[in-house]
């Protein structure tokens, strides 16, 4: 397994595949984000050991989007015994990653509690913001900026480690190994994938809000509220299946891979 270098403009051509991916079967797709939604909506309500259980299982969830993902690429539908196909044959390595995960997870937040006496987690845990003082304080800002480096270097350890374990029989070590440098080999793509899901998740998003309010005579906040969750329900399915485009792309992996 050897992962390819490719052109920057392949990350903007990621999006464009995740969208060619969600077109084969939007309804399966919606049914499966709201079946997702709801599963983090039941198991957040168990407090932080539901955030705890739905961050260990992150790579397993990870891998049926993907599975999802290879099905559509292959012009196929997809149904929930097609789903759990890759995630029963390598559920203990995805449970591994989501371990190793969490584990890392503290760590990142406990280097941010070391500049801000811990309110940084504690927002994240708790759901609410700390006091204005605190926030406008130059160590809170610090924490938040290393937090963001350190979720950043996380995430390329993590983008294609589910899908390597699963379809490439890799170890964990040796699954985000690979992720990691194959991700950071690739940083142009990268960064050109993020401006193109930054430009389609907000600035169109705000274009067509105000677009909307200058037709209507103003929007209320319920309305407003609705279109930009009906929008994340459709844009989050695209974004997952442009990760397995990436996956693809980057190891040099065909459709019935």
């Amino acid at each position: 397994m050897k992962a390819r270098l490719v052109p920057t403009a392949r990350g903007v051509h990621w999006l464009a595949e995740g969208w060619r991916l969600f077109r084969v079967a939007p309804p399966a797709w919606l049914g499966l984000m709201l079946a997702y939604l709801m599963l983090v909506v039941l198991v957040t309500r168990l407090g932080k050991f539901g955030l705890a259980a739905m961050v260990i299982l992150t790579p397993a969830v990870t891998l049926v989007f993907m599975s999802a993902s290879r099905m559509c690429g292959r012009r196929k539908g997809f149904g929930p015994a097609d789903l759990l196909t890759d995630l029963r044959a390598s559920l203990r390595a995805q449970l591994a990653l989501g371990v190793v995960y969490l584990g890392l997870l503290g760590l990142v937040f406990g280097a941010a509690s070391a500049l801000d006496d811990g309110a940084l987690a504690r927002w994240v845990l708790s759901g609410r913001p700390p006091e204005d003082e605190v926030l406008d304080s130059g160590a809170f800002a610090a924490s938040r900026a290393l937090a963001l480096a350190l979720s950043a270097l996380l995430t390329l350890l993590y983008w294609f480690a589910p899908m390597l374990a699963a379809w490439n029989g890799m170890g964990v070590a040796q699954a985000l190994f690979y992720s990691f440098f194959a991700a950071l080999m690739n940083w142009r793509a990268f960064l050109a994938y993020g401006a193109a899901v930054g430009l389609v998740a907000i600035a169109l998003p705000l274009a067509a809000l105000f677009a909307l309010a200058l037709a209507t005579g103003g929007l209320s906040r319920v309305a407003s509220a609705a279109i930009l969750w009906t929008a994340l329900l459709f844009f989050l399915p695209v974004i997952l299946a442009s990760i397995y485009a990436s996956y693809r792309d980057v190891f040099g992996a065909d459709e019935g891979t």
